[in-house]
């Protein structure tokens, strides 16, 4: 058994200007701006959710601007084979994180679980 839930999305954008990104979507969505330190802060800045209940990321990619879905879970080996039977395909393992894609072509990524709300609030499979 293990236990899953939408996690939130991550914007990914184009650009250079990841701060300039970053305030946009800021202001879009009324939500406040908190820089990562080091490295991660480099292509990443998070969007503070209220309530706590959805983790928003802007993040700088090379690809073409999307946005993407992150799924949480307390098993990522178990999630990501939940997924492959219903048809999703792994793309690749991006540090602790697994990217998959839906077979209609929409990449996602599984994730240790990290919103206030998972125990609460997750599938449990």
């Amino acid at each position: 058994m293990h236990k899953s839930k939408l996690a939130g999305f991550i914007i990914d954008c184009n650009t250079e200007d990841l701060q300039g990104a970053a305030e946009f979507w800021s202001s879009a969505l009324g939500m406040k701006t908190k820089q990562f330190s080091g490295e991660e802060g480099e292509k990443y800045v998070r969007l503070m959710d209220s309530s706590g209940d959805l983790h928003i990321e802007v993040q700088s990619v090379n690809h073409q601007s999307r946005i993407h879905l992150d799924i949480e879970t307390d098993n990522i080996e178990a999630e990501v084979a939940r997924l492959k039977a219903l048809g999703a395909k792994e793309i690749s393992r991006v540090s602790s994180w697994c990217v998959m894609e839906a077979p209609t072509g929409q990449r996602f990524c599984i994730v240790n679980k990290c919103t206030k709300s998972f125990e609460d609030d997750a599938s449990e499979w």
